[in-house]
């Protein structure tokens, strides 16, 4: 396992490395640099104030030797400073990450909690009333979009009873207690959680019912086994292997993908922070988020794999590197 381990990080310090690489390098191609920001804020600028701006900021310099210059410093770890936030980029990215893990983690595992029982509960009981009503529901989920479901949550909630706020955090309220940061918390997580739980009853609901077909299945149920053990301890551990993989993408899309309901409830994650670096050519804050957002879905894959063979014991770690 250990060498699986080695193996599998030297093959994300790789994969980091060449998306550091093409990001970098998009990022370079794009129209305009942060000086021509600054030109654009302030028309007083002369041609020589720009020139020696981009002197400071190292935008005078080639795109190869600007990014080799930030990966000898990130290598030490310096990351650089962001334009923006006018700080250091883990200064400026510690903040909305936490907040994002906070909403990642929590509606993850409600969407979990829902979607899985459902999917099995479903699959046990294939085209029955019960198995229409979650398909309905879940198709309902990932139907709805993010944007509509969030500002309905924030016309329902927020504005026509007036039980939650309608955005933003407990910080930027002037707030402290456990029970208001929570409110701030409940509306961004439902919508999230809404989003997702759809997803993953589809895909537990049609893994289970493959796998309850198998042959395995029918001759534990001829040894007179009790349905929930037949469901619960031989079907589960194999059903859920294709969810796993799912899930595990999930981590990467959730880090850096809910830039909408971030958006709409005002939520000053990493999404949005994301959106704003690459808006505002703020390279250094833009790659290491977005590097971030690699990593993570990395860490996510290898958690899978891990879990693999947690699941089933005939798949190894050999097989996995293959």
């Amino acid at each position: 396992m250990y060498a699986f381990l080695i193996r599998r990080l030297v093959h994300s310090l790789v994969v980091l490395f060449v998306m550091s690489v093409v990001i970098y390098g998009l990022m370079g191609l794009m129209p305009g640099d942060p000086v021509d920001l600054m030109i654009s804020a302030d028309p007083d600028i002369t041609s020589e104030d720009a020139a020696r701006l981009r002197a400071i900021y190292g935008l005078d310099q080639p795109l190869w030797s600007r990014y080799a210059n930030w990966l000898g410093a990130a290598l030490t770890g310096d990351f650089g400073y962001s334009r923006l936030y006018a700080q250091p980029v883990w200064q400026a990215i510690w903040p909305a990450l936490t907040n994002t893990l906070v909403l990642l983690v929590s509606s993850l595992a409600l969407a979990l909690a829902i979607a899985l029982p459902a999917g099995i509960f479903a699959a046990t009981r294939p085209y029955s009333l019960a198995d229409y009503g979650i398909n309905f529901a879940a198709f309902a989920g990932i139907s709805m979009p993010p944007f509509w479901l969030g500002i309905l949550l924030i016309l329902v909630f927020a504005v026509m009873l007036g039980w939650l706020p309608a955005g933003g955090t407990a910080a930027s309220a002037g707030v402290s207690g456990l029970w208001e940061q929570l409110q701030f918390l409940i509306l961004p997580v439902a919508s999230l959680t809404i989003a997702g739980v759809g997803g993953h009853t589809r895909y537990m609901r049609a893994s289970m019912i493959e796998t309850l077909r198998q042959d395995y299945i029918r001759t534990a149920r001829a040894k007179g086994l009790s349905e929930s053990r037949v469901v619960l301890g031989h079907a589960l551990r194999n059903a859920m292997i294709p969810v796993v993989t799912v899930i595990a993408l999930d981590l990467g899309v959730l880090f850096s993908g809910a830039l909408i309901t971030e958006t709409v409830f005002a939520y000053p994650g990493m999404g949005k922070l994301i959106f704003d670096a690459i808006m505002g050519n703020d390279y250094n804050l833009a790659l290491v988020g977005l590097l971030m957002a690699t990593a993570l879905t990395l860490i996510g894959n290898l958690l899978a794999d891990v879990a693999y063979a947690g699941l089933d014991p005939r798949i190894s770690y050999e097989e996995l590197d293959q």
